[in-house]
């Protein structure tokens, strides 16, 4: 707690965190379901447009690290309110470019730094909850919490991807005008509300700040890289994020061409269900809390449901067959998602969280910049079915790496808030019991 700041109730801290998280996911989805389009208006071609999108997470890779470092000493709201500010100016930028129609050299340019907003963000507002909620004694799961926070953000991406469609069906420009000035909103409403809880900002002189910087990252390479089971996990999204960022953006043009129809709205609805499948994910994660006791049962089931669905969007010849099989891949993101997430928080010490947190995000952004790139190409040279299926099959390399994460075991593992009897509960259902969770001692947010 900084100053003479009242120390605030759980309640509000997780009002806090729901609100600024849902806010700002609000404001970045408002593009999300028109942005290959609006590359290609642009005068992007296929190949260009993920080069654009590769640009973004080669950003991502490049500040992870030191923007975490940032917010691991000049404290978490100060690397928001820099995500906020540099996120709207950019957004802006990409609107002037393609007014002039820029070409593909300087949409990379502008995307890097869509890449640094993001990382001022990526691993702050987590760090920043997981620590406003040891200070003021949350005693709950972790999983539950980051559950419903995809929820809200769910809903937030729901009404920001339809408005985007609709705005986008006017003028593909005015999507990326609105999330500007929603940016300049939250900027100001974090300002006032937002401040660092259970963990106190080390300001540095600005000569000592590159030695500082790096004091901090080697500690988090050190509570994050060299833990082997984050080490794993770190792997396994880098496997996944090749895939995942593509596919992400690569339906819209892919399912217009299915529908043969050029129609952006379509863009919106599709961006909707997505959200709603995420957040349907989301609410397995509570139930499965409440009945199983290890995390990786979860993560192993959802990886799998998402190397499959993600072959299935590649074969079918049908809008509404590869619609199915792309919320299933969604929705079990949305179930994997606040589990990882959970996993991740019970082994990084409060002083590296922010560090290890953006070192996992660089790691995902590592395996994104390559698979954007090279799907794209694929997507070009073939098709966009191609992409799907090679992208797609290749996460089952996640597996077997899930698989030994869950061999280690551990406290990490265990689900402490697994309720009496869910040892035969989760037999009923063919998933593994409590039991089987080596006994260790328990925590639900550790230090």
């Amino acid at each position: 707690m900084t100053g003479a700041t009242p120390l605030p109730t759980v309640r509000r801290v997780l009002r806090g965190y729901y609100a600024l998280a849902g806010l700002y996911t609000l404001a970045a989805s408002v593009i999300w379901g028109v942005n290959t389009l609006f590359l290609l208006d642009a005068g992007l071609g296929i190949a260009e447009v993920f080069i654009a999108n590769a640009a973004f997470s080669a950003g991502m890779v490049i500040f992870e690290i030191p923007t975490g470092v940032v917010a691991d000493t000049l404290g978490r709201r100060a690397s928001f309110l820099l995500s906020v500010a540099v996120l709207a100016v950019s957004t802006v930028a990409y609107v002037g470019l393609a007014e002039i129609d820029a070409g593909v050299v300087p949409f990379s340019v502008v995307s890097v730094f869509i890449g640094l907003g993001f990382t001022f963000y990526s691993g702050a507002v987590e760090a920043w909850l997981v620590d406003a909620l040891r200070e003021t004694g949350y005693t709950g799961e972790l999983d539950d919490v980051f559950a419903r926070g995809q929820m809200v953000t769910g809903a937030t991406m729901l009404v920001g991807t339809v408005g985007g469609g609709i705005l986008g069906g006017i003028d593909l420009s005015i999507p990326y005008i609105a999330r500007a000035v929603m940016l300049v909103a939250l900027f100001y409403l974090a300002a006032r509300l937002m401040h660092d809880v259970g963990f106190t900002p080390q300001p540095v002189a600005l000569a000592r700040l590159p030695a500082a910087m790096g004091e901090v990252a080697r500690a988090g390479v050190t509570f994050g890289w060299r833990q082997r089971p984050l080490r794993l996990l770190m792997v396994v999204a880098l496997v996944q994020g090749a895939f995942l960022s593509w596919g992400f953006y690569a339906w819209q043009p892919y399912f217009l061409d299915l529908l043969e129809r050029d129609a952006v709205w379509v863009a919106g609805v599709v961006s909707a269900l997505i959200a709603l499948s995420t957040i349907a994910g989301n609410v397995v994660v509570e139930w499965f809390t409440r009945l199983c006791g290890r995390r990786t049962t979860l993560l192993l089931w959802a990886a799998a449901v998402q190397t499959t669905g993600a072959v299935v969007v590649g074969v079918a010849t049908s809008f509404w067959v590869a619609l199915v099989a792309l919320l299933l891949v969604t929705a079990s993101l949305g179930a994997a998602g606040p589990v990882r997430q959970s996993y991740v928080h019970q082994l990084i010490p409060t002083q590296q969280r922010a560090t290890v947190v953006s070192f996992d995000s660089m790691v995902a952004g590592v395996g994104s910049t390559g698979g954007q790139a090279g799907l794209g190409a694929l997507a070009q040279a073939q098709s966009f079915s191609a992409g799907y299926v090679v992208g797609g099959g290749a996460t089952v390399l996640a597996l077997p790496l899930l698989w030994l994460v869950r061999r280690l075991g551990g406290p990490a593992d265990e689900i402490v808030g697994a309720r009496a009897g869910a040892e035969g509960t989760c037999a009923a259902q063919g998933l593994p019991s409590v039991a089987h969770v080596e006994s260790q001692p328990r925590e639900t947010v550790s230090a």
